[in-house]
C-alpha cells in the first residue's frame, strides 16, 4: 500500500454496453426526464401562483416535487451525456459531489415524506385545530429541518468517502456514483463505511417508518370509530392512499439497496433504483 497511485477519475460503466441499446435508452430516459421536469415543473408553478393553493399540503408537495427535480438532474443529465458521446468518466470530485447530491436530496425527500403523513394526521384526525398547528412558521421550520438534516447526512458519508484510498480498478458498475459501488473499489478498510451506512440508514427509515406508521394507524382507527359517513370515508381514504403509495415504493426500493445484505448482483441493484 505504500507505491498506491490515486484515482483521480472513474469510469461508469453505466446500464449497457451494448451499442445497439444507447440510443434507444438515450431517447427512453430523455422522454421520462422531460416529463419528470414539465409534471413537477408545473405543480411548484401552480402551487406558487395560485392563492387557493396557499396550504400546508401542497406547500409540502411543492417542495416535494422541487427535490424530484434536483433529484433526477443529478443522475440523469450525465446518463443521457454518456449515452451519446460513449465516455462515462467523472473527475473524482465530481463523483463525491454527485454521491453528496444524490444522498443529501433523497434523504430530504424521505424525511418529507414522513412530515405529509403527520400532515395527514392532523388533516384528518384534528381538523379544527388543524390551520393552529400546521401554521406558516410550523411547516416552514419542518421543511428547513428536513433539508438540513438530508445535507448533514449525506455529508457524513461524503467525508467518509472522502477519506478512502482508491487505486484501481476505477470502473464503477452503476450509471452513477452511488456509496456501495464505490466501497467495492476501495483499496483501504471499509467496514466503518459500511457499518455508519447500516446503522444511518436503517436508524433514519426505522425512524420515519415508526412515525408514518402511527400516523396512518391513528387516521385509521378514527376513520372506522369517528366518522359515521361512508362518503367521508372514502375520500379521507383516497386522499392517504396516493401517498401511501409514493411511500410504499420509494422506502421499499432504499431498504432493498442500501440495507439489504443479499443483493451483491450489480444488476439487481441497478434495477431497484431506477
Amino acid at each position: 500500500m505504500a507505491n498506491y497511485t490515486e484515482v483521480n477519475e472513474f469510469i461508469l460503466l453505466g446500464l449497457t454496453n451494448l451499442w445497439g441499446l444507447q440510443g434507444f435508452l438515450f431517447v427512453l430516459f430523455l422522454i421520462l426526464y422531460m416529463i419528470s421536469l414539465l409534471g413537477n415543473g408545473t405543480i411548484v408553478a401552480v402551487v406558487v401562483n395560485e392563492p387557493q393553493l396557499q396550504t400546508p399540503m401542497y406547500f409540502f408537495l411543492g417542495n416535494l416535487s422541487c427535490l424530484d427535480i434536483f433529484y433526477s438532474t443529478v443522475t440523469v443529465p450525465k446518463m443521457l451525456a454518456g449515452f451519446l458521446s460513449g465516455n462515462q468518466a467523472i473527475s473524482f470530485a465530481g463523483c463525491l459531489a454527485q454521491l453528496h447530491f444524490f444522498h443529501f436530496l433523497g434523504s430530504s425527500e424521505v424525511m418529507l415524506l414522513a412530515v405529509m403523513a403527520y400532515d395527514c394526521y392532523v388533516a384528518i384526525c384534528n381538523p379544527l385545530r388543524y390551520t393552529v398547528v400546521m401554521n406558516q412558521w410550523f411547516c416552514l421550520l419542518l421543511v428547513v429541518i428536513t433539508w438540513a438534516t438530508g445535507f448533514l447526512h449525506a455529508l457524513i458519508h461524503l467525508v467518509m468517502t472522502s477519506q478512502l484510498h482508491f487505486c484501481g480498478p476505477n470502473n464503477v458498475h452503476h450509471f452513477f456514483c452511488d456509496i456501495k459501488p464505490l466501497l467495492r473499489l476501495a483499496c483501504s478498510s471499509t467496514s466503518l463505511n459500511l457499518i455508519l451506512l447500516n446503522t444511518m440508514t436503517g436508524s433514519l427509515v426505522l425512524a420515519l417508518c415508526l412515525l408514518m406508521l402511527l400516523s396512518y394507524l391513528y387516521i385509521i382507527s378514527f376513520l372506522l370509530m369517528k366518522v359515521k359517513f361512508q362518503e367521508n370515508r372514502k375520500k379521507a381514504f383516497s386522499t392517504c392512499a396516493s401517498h401511501v403509495m409514493v411511500v410504499t415504493l420509494y422506502y421499499g426500493t432504499a431498504a432493498i439497496t442500501y440495507l439489504c445484505p443479499s443483493l451483491d448482483s450489480m444488476a439487481e441493484e441497478m434495477i431497484v433504483t431506477l
